[in-house]
């Protein structure tokens, strides 16, 4: 492949909705992530904090117990009774470390996994209740990275980060004063060292954030692309596009291993910072500290307590490093995952709204208006009204607006302007739910989910019986191949139904809408994908099971829309005729020229 041709394909690579997010590093955000501790704040939290307490209790005693008693009292003064007791004391000590330990690590586990769970449960049920525009702005991976990756980039700090944070602040401050308290002068001494590490640590802040920004960027990408190249393997082989699909991947993959590189490389400055900043500080003890055992200012007991501590006072602050990175890598994660919590829908209930208990089904448009984005119109200014347990046609070419119509009855999006009204009632008013409940869609792109013929058939009624499923894969032609599978309503037929047949799929959503029972149906295309003999099945259904209910075909197809009870045609977003079958045809407008052009298609076949 070409130079040129490279750059063309990794030229798609450069379109993604996600951004860096640009924004200082602040607490307040943090704080509203760890919010979801909240819950556990009388249980998990309490019991954390007081195993760490009591691991940070221990270890600050023992350096004394260690130095001070055992070097300068009992072995200076050869006392073995007090040295053995001291001994057992010091074994007692770190035994109860030992099982305070044991807890905390599986208090904070528990704690951290409930939180990942809470919040990824959260961020699910949010994005459930968005409006189609959020899903039509954003690719399935991308959602997927922020539900999965950024909450899972976020388990070590719940799991250890928060808890050893305190830990590590009540251990650093707590060996600060010990040292303090041991000998002014050389911890003084010592500590002269510490402003150049917060100095050069201070400059790497924004740089190693906006690092871990950019690799959760690069990873929303890849898994954008991977679901994408999943989802279309099909098309891909069948154009034989596997070369230029792998140098896109390719580019990708390369961009997520050198932004991980990058913040990894960055990352990895902080524990060597530390670790010289340890070096420097012992090699001040060793010499400053023999002077002043030299001059009788301290003890070797309080020298060898020292030690200890100073070892100490730069553990906390290497894991203080070590979690600070963690909250850099959480505040990448937690912008990305609060700008969806921060989403709203832009199909919003009323602050009390309608709830429709039953319906008859009248649909009314006043005055609509409506474009997706605020730049080309797709319907405008739409008038109509379809009567309670009519069959109404919509028909036009492809982008006249048909679907948009369906879309809104739905209510999927709102009005721009003007209203949309079922049973006199404004959409905007009437409870989501409520709506949605009395209403179902047959699309021409069904989808199948994973799980049984049984389940998918009664996804819309999880309460029906199973006389009932069949009843309705009988009505619409179904149980003819259902009953031939090995495992009839039983078979499992995994992701989007890939083991059945286009029409097969159809004739399943047409029984998962109809037993759902509603009062408005709305079929988007339905029988494009069935052939000719299924369809006659349908239509012969359809007739009863229609009876009593609204029912919106749209369709190009015209042959399955004769017997609707009126027939609107759409141009360019606007009604141009209206009527049934008969009348369209005797006045010979431009449905009567789409019906010619079909039967001249078919007849030329």
């Amino acid at each position: 492949m070409s130079k040129k041709s490279n750059a063309q394909v990794l030229r798609r690579f450069q379109y993604s909705t996600d951004q860096i997010i640009d924004k200082p590093f602040n607490w307040q955000q943090m704080l509203r992530l760890f919010s979801y501790m909240l819950p556990y704040r009388t249980t998990l939290v309490p019991l954390s904090i007081a195993m760490v307490l009591i691991t940070t209790a221990v270890r600050l005693v023992i350096p004394i117990l260690i130095g001070i008693y055992t070097l300068d009292q009992a072995v200076k003064n050869k006392d073995a009774t007090m040295l053995f007791w001291l001994v057992a004391l010091i074994a007692g000590l770190y035994a109860s470390a030992y099982i305070a330990n044991v807890f905390r690590i599986r208090w904070m586990n528990q704690l951290g996994q409930n939180v990942i769970y809470d919040l990824r449960r959260h961020l699910f049920t949010h994005v459930q209740n968005l409006s189609h525009r959020f899903f039509d702005q954003r690719s399935a991976g991308s959602i997927l990275v922020r539900i999965m990756n950024d909450i899972n980039s976020l388990q070590e700090l719940f799991t250890n980060g928060v808890i050893n944070l305190l830990m590590d602040i009540v251990l650093l401050v707590g060996v600060f004063f010990i040292l303090f308290s041991l000998s002014p002068q050389l911890t003084l001494a010592i500590m002269i060292i510490l402003p150049i590490m917060f100095l050069i640590s201070t400059k790497l802040r924004k740089n190693i954030r906006r690092s871990w920004q950019d690799v959760r960027l690069k990873q929303s990408k890849l898994n954008s692309h991977l679901n994408e190249s999943i989802q279309g393997i099909r098309v891909t082989q069948s154009f034989t596009q596997e070369k230029e699909n792998m140098v896109f991947f390719d580019g990708i993959n390369e961009e997520t291993f050198q932004s991980w590189k990058s913040a990894s490389q960055k990352n990895a400055m902080f524990r060597p910072l530390v670790e010289l900043t340890n070096a420097l500080g012992t090699a001040v003890l060793i010499w400053y500290g023999a002077h002043l055992i030299q001059n009788g200012t301290i003890s070797i007991g309080v020298f060898v307590s020292f030690a200890f501590y100073l070892g100490m006072f730069w553990e906390p602050i290497s894991r203080l490093g070590q979690v600070y990175n963690q909250l850099l890598m959480g505040m990448a994660s937690s912008e990305r995952i609060f700008e969806f919590l921060d989403e709203k829908p832009i199909v919003s209930e009323a602050a009390n709204p309608v709830v429709l208990d039953d319906i008859r089904g009248e649909i009314e448009f006043e005055k609509v208006v409506f474009s997706y984005d605020d730049k080309r119109t797709a319907l405008k200014g739409i008038n109509l009204k379809m009567h309670a347990g009519q069959t109404v046609a919509l028909v036009g070419h492809t982008g006249s607006g048909k679907t948009t119509i369906a879309n809104l009855i739905s209510r999927f999006y709102d009005p721009t302007s003007g209203k949309v009204l079922v049973d006199g009632h404004n959409l905007k008013d009437i409870s989501i739910g409520s709506l949605r409940k009395h209403i179902s869609i047959v699309l021409q792109d069904t989808f199948i989910f994973s799980g049984t013929i049984y389940d998918n058939i009664r996804f819309g009624r999880p309460e029906a019986s199973e006389d009932e499923v069949k009843a309705a894969a009988k009505a619409v032609g179904a149980s003819d191949f259902i009953e031939k599978l090995p495992n009839g309503y039983q078979t499992e037929v995994e992701e989007r139904g890939n083991i059945l047949s286009v029409g097969e799929r159809q004739l399943l959503s047409f029984a998962r809408a109809l037993l759902a029972n509603p009062k408005i149906l709305i079929m988007d295309e339905a029988t494009a994908s069935i052939d000719t003999e299924t369809e006659m099945k349908i239509q012969k259904a359809l007739k009863t099971l229609l009876n009593g209910r609204t029912a919106i075909i749209i369709a190009h197809r015209l042959s399955t829309i004769r017997e609707a009870d009126n027939i609107f045609v759409l141009e360019n977003g606007l009604i141009i005729e209206r009527g049934n079958h008969g009348q369209l045809m005797n006045s010979k407008g431009e449905y009567y020229h789409l019906v010619q052009a079909q039967f001249n298609m078919l007849g030329a076949v």
